[in-house]
């Protein structure tokens, strides 16, 4: 199919699938006349790219995934928990930071002048 048919399949621009084709995210057959042609896998390809974008996943990150997971042996289930697991641990410290910093401001606002202390 098209590059037009993928986009309006997935809801995913143009734009965007000619940048995650230049990520090597994803690999379109070039015809003759240079038009891209997508085989049906690319469709659930670019699902995976927005689910996982949506869940946090950097675009690194799921280029880094991707072979593991659309590989002749199938998807790892293990694999594709132990990436969850990880993301969540790098959520819950960044709710701890944000948590503190909520503290502190809170601290700070509190005070009658909320910026002393601060520089000396």
């Amino acid at each position: 199919m098209k590059i037009g048919e993928v986009a309006a399949h997935t809801g995913v621009s143009v734009d965007a699938l000619r940048f995650y084709e230049e990520k090597g995210l994803i690999k379109p057959h070039r015809a003759a006349n240079g038009y891209r042609f997508y085989s049906e896998q690319t469709l659930q390809i670019v699902g995976y790219i927005k689910l996982a974008q949506h869940l946090g996943f950097s675009l690194r990150e799921i280029g880094e995934n991707l072979p593991l997971l659309w590989n002749s042996e199938g998807t790892s289930r293990a694999h594709i928990a132990l990436l969850f697991e990880e993301k969540i641990a790098l959520l819950d410290a960044r709710i701890s930071e944000m948590h503190k910093l909520r503290s502190l401001l809170a601290e700070r606002a509190a005070q009658v002048c909320p910026l002393a202390g601060i520089g000396d």
